[in-house]
């Protein structure tokens, strides 16, 4: 008869002691993405030179990926080729300050991941959503912090009941007169850097800027990494009066030039919208809706598919009026008017393959979907259509059927995903892409924000609310600097370079996609089930 899983191993996100330290080998930080790409473009420049001749054209530009899986512990180093740990980030050069924005911490853990020479002097800013005294976040993080006087602790507003603080976000500041912005996807506790797919995006290192430097001119467009820090410091500055004011003061003496992305973020509150001209806030669904209209698309007459993989999926209603009408509706946003409507696919792991992932149920633990009530399942029998398996390889006993199916390996099918991303592919193939997004924010109301409504007593005014704090990167060809942008597997870089420069996209999950079958049941952590993990244990909810 199986073991029944302990109260610890099956609340592994909120346990009050953590499990014990990884112990990995000593690895060399993975390197930057400004210098990943420069490394490849100097190895093609040479090849380049060795075969063209005196005609030649200019060099094509290989570009890695902006967003970097996290390393997983129990795979192989083929498997995490180009992966990014945790000491990676906060061992990269001088550290004299840390901010970190997460929902959950283990801040015993996070410490020991300071290089031992600054770890009793880097101050370290510790920004939580945990205001309830009870909560046992809050009181674990507070009785650690005793031991730990170079960090502060700093509750963010939270106006919202039902809201959450769910960025995950460092701002570091070095020595060297340098800042660097990283936005993740992993609670700061062992569980989540261990065995889960993660990711993350790491700016370029951002110098100070100069002392004489001028105002940019009110006429001329905004560049890019203007636009990302005008964006992030809103972002900061919503925190409220003396949460995160200096880190606005101190972050915006530094120039945000090198940056090549489009911060999209969430924050708590009841915004309007003037009805007559749709001008307001730029929060939630309503922001990416915006950037996206900027964005163009590689073939704007094909079908493309827009790919929404998450790690959890909120209770909706039991009517289809906010996942299709605000959210896809958002997603399919693009330059052009009236391009081809794509297809939508929703990943979610089923209960099969939580069974099957590293950690066999205990995975299960950060993943959330709910299915027992009536108006949950009528909210499943809407979204079914666009359900999609993470692991793209069909079970055994459906082998044949595939047999002639050629599977792109992102190898991490068994590293259950924490991760999140929304990415617009070209073509049903998946061969292209036209854009994708690195957040926080799983599909849930409270992230996106709610359905525009009337104001009471107002003609002209309509109303969005967002509850929880949400943080994400969105890139795309034009604004990386190449033509194409493709899904790249167990690597950062792209195989082949097109003639206007190819950026990578490294693929958490494999493809091609495979939907669910009529009988595919997505995971539920509120459910129990008698079938046994690979680790021999069942799951009682």
């Amino acid at each position: 008869m199986s073991k029944k899983p302990s109260p610890r191993e099956l609340e592994s996100l909120h346990a009050p002691v953590s499990p014990p330290m990884l112990k990995r080998k000593a690895r060399s930080p993975t390197p930057p993405l400004e210098r990943r790409s420069g490394e490849r473009r100097a190895r093609m420049e040479k090849e380049d030179e060795r075969n063209r001749g005196p005609m030649a054209a200019k060099p094509r530009v290989g570009v890695a990926s902006p967003f970097q899986l996290t390393r997983i512990d129990e795979l192989p180093e083929s498997e995490n080729v180009d992966a990014v740990g945790i000491r990676d980030i906060l061992r990269r050069g001088p550290l004299k300050e840390v901010w970190m924005f997460n929902y959950l911490f283990d801040l015993d853990w996070v410490m020991n991941q300071f290089d031992p020479e600054v770890k009793d002097t880097v101050k370290v800013r510790i920004v939580h959503g945990s205001w309830k005294r009870e909560d046992s976040n809050r009181v674990r993080i507070h009785t650690q912090a005793e031991s730990y006087p170079n960090v502060k602790l700093i509750c963010a507003f939270m106006p919202e009941p039902y809201g959450t603080h769910h960025s995950k976000m460092f701002v570091l500041f070095r020595t060297d007169d340098h800042a660097q912005v990283v936005i993740h996807t992993a609670n700061m506790i062992p569980f989540d850097w261990e065995n889960m797919t993660q990711a993350a995006w790491q700016s370029p290192l951002l110098p100070l800027l100069p002392q004489d430097h001028g105002a940019p001119s009110a006429r001329a467009p905004i560049p890019v990494g203007q636009q990302f820090k005008t964006d992030i410091l809103a972002y900061f500055s919503a925190y409220g009066e003396g949460r995160t004011d200096f880190l606005t003061a101190q972050l915006s003496r530094y120039s945000f030039d090198p940056v090549k992305a489009v911060f999209v973020g969430s924050v708590p509150g009841k915004f309007h919208i003037d009805a007559s001209n749709g001008k307001g806030y730029e929060w939630g669904w309503r922001r990416l809706a915006s950037v996206l209209r900027k964005v163009p698309l590689r073939s704007p007459n094909v079908k493309g598919s827009v790919v929404v993989q998450v790690s959890s999926i909120a209770t909706l209603g039991s009517k289809n009026t906010w996942l299709s009408p605000v959210l896809f509706a958002g997603l399919k946003r693009s330059k052009l008017a009236g391009s081809a409507e794509p297809k939508f696919h929703v990943m979610f792991p089923t209960a099969d393959e939580i069974r099957e992932s590293l950690n066999g149920y205990r995975s299960g633990s950060s993943l959330h979907m709910k299915f027992q009530s009536p108006a949950q399942q009528l909210q499943l029998g809407y979204m079914r259509r666009h359900l999609t398996h993470w692991d793209p390889n069909p079970p055994p006993n459906n082998q044949s059927s595939s047999s002639s199916l050629v599977i792109k390996d992102a190898g991490r099918a068994r590293a259950a995903p924490h991760i999140k991303t929304y990415i617009r592919f070209s073509d049903t193939d998946c061969t292209h892409i036209d854009w994708a997004l690195l957040t926080s924010a799983n599909i849930s109301i409270q992230a996106w924000g709610s359905a525009e409504k009337d104001t009471i007593g107002s003609a002209n005014r309509r109303e969005v609310r967002i509850c929880s704090y949400e943080a994400g990167v969105l890139v795309y060809p034009e604004i990386l600097g190449v033509e194409e942008m493709v899904p790249t597997f167990k690597k950062d870089s792209p195989d082949e370079i097109g003639d206007g420069g190819t950026a990578g996209l490294r693929m958490p999950y494999g493809l091609p996609l495979r939907k669910y079958a009529p009988n595919d049941m997505p995971w539920c952590a509120s459910k129990s089930y008698s079938d046994v993990d690979w680790l021999g244990q069942k799951w009682e909810a």
